[in-house]
């Protein structure tokens, strides 16, 4: 992914797009492993796991706050709805439905992993949506010079 990158030419403003496009993929991934890890573990009871993928659920969902934040902020693109929907719009229903199946997981805990599942698996597909996007970005627009 970093080779088409690096040949591009360097664009004002980029380190602030770079903030808001690039790095919410990475969290998004990391967000998806932590989830995966904190269900794998033998824990004696549901309590602790869903403490934890709710604190993650919570976090996901200020940083989703943050990145609204940085795409405002930088002016080296400008966002079009696709953008929206995959860095704001699908991120935080993802995010909103970890949180809000942590509180379920004391009443009903089957709907409560399946909701956690269905969270990372948006996440998911929201990371691999976004990288594609970035390198085809890189690759067909900016390396073209239709930047």
């Amino acid at each position: 992914m970093l080779t088409p990158i690096a040949d591009a030419p360097i664009v004002k403003d980029i380190e602030k797009a770079s903030r808001a496009f690039a790095t919410p993929t990475i969290i998004h991934f990391s967000a998806v492993l932590m989830l995966s890890a904190d269900i794998s573990v033998p824990w004696q009871a549901i309590a602790p796991a869903s403490v934890l993928w709710g604190l993650l659920g919570l976090a996901g969902l200020i940083y989703v706050v943050i990145v609204v934040r940085r795409m405002k902020l930088q002016n080296a693109y400008s966002p079009e709805f696709e953008d929206r929907l995959f860095h704001l719009v699908v991120p935080l229903v993802a995010y909103a439905t970890i949180t809000v199946s942590a509180f379920m997981s004391r009443l009903k805990l089957h709907a409560a992993l399946l909701s956690v599942a269905a969270g990372a698996l948006l996440l998911l597909f929201v990371g691999i949506h976004n990288a594609w996007d970035a390198v085809t970005y890189y690759v067909f627009v900016r390396k073209h010079g239709r930047s």
